[in-house]
């Protein structure tokens, strides 16, 4: 596996990562629906149930036609339907920023049974982010994502394997990311899989958030239960 970072994403470097060339794509800031209620001041440390708009999330787009992505709010849930063939995008918690945290989640996947959903901690514009991706055909990856410049990024593919952990088809499964000065800690419902020693990327500190994806079958569906959001 190779580790230089490329300008576009190929399709052998990992399974989850989507063919398409980013170069010529500018990301994008879109706020979630607007909340129709008086938002709560913002926590460092909670659980997102998902009751009403979350005012201090935002989305960010890596590529995919963002006009054919639907965000909605029902049932204490954050459902994103995704229209948009090769579509990859984050939500991100914009309130604070970790140098050591833990996030974790819970999401249904429906539509398309080819898809990624996953987590993102120590996000920063300039020096980049971890991600972490299942899919529910049952493999998982790690990626170090960054920004090149506006509108070209680049993922280097850390770790790439499989899990009977992950339920696959149309589910429900638990993700889980511990993130700290020099390891990441992946957990697949409830269990720890991976203990990764990630001092050679050195990324100290960031945002958190969600990453989504979809591939050539569309729709992808992928609902939220919950996200919490804790101490290491």
């Amino acid at each position: 596996m190779t580790s230089e970072p490329t300008t576009s994403l190929e399709a052998n470097a990992t399974r989850a990562i989507p063919t398409v060339e980013l170069a010529t794509v500018t990301p994008t800031h879109i706020p979630l629906p607007t909340a129709t209620v008086t938002p709560r001041p913002p926590e460092r440390y909670f659980i997102e149930e998902f009751d009403t708009v979350p005012s201090t999330w935002s989305t960010l787009y890596a590529s995919g036609d963002s006009s054919r992505v639907e965000i909605l709010n029902e049932d204490s849930k954050l459902t994103f339907e995704i229209y948009s063939p090769v579509t990859w995008m984050y939500a991100i918690y914009g309130a604070f920023e970790y140098e050591g945290v833990y996030i974790e989640t819970r999401v249904e996947s429906l539509g398309s049974e080819v898809n990624s959903m996953g987590l993102v901690c120590h996000y920063n514009e300039q020096d980049g982010w971890y991600e972490f991706n299942i899919s529910n055909d049952g493999s998982y990856h790690m990626l170090h994502g960054q920004w090149l410049a506006e509108g070209i990024a680049t993922y280097m593919p850390v770790l790439d394997d499989i899990s009977n952990r992950i339920v696959t088809g149309n589910s429900v499964n638990e993700i889980g990311m511990g993130c700290y000065e020099d390891t990441v800690q992946l957990y697949i419902n409830g269990e720890l899989i991976r203990n990764l020693n990630v001092a050679h990327i050195g990324l100290t500190g960031g945002k958190v958030g969600l990453s989504l994806g979809s591939f050539e079958d569309v729709p992808v569906i992928l609902s939220f239960d919950w996200v919490k959001v804790s101490e290491p």
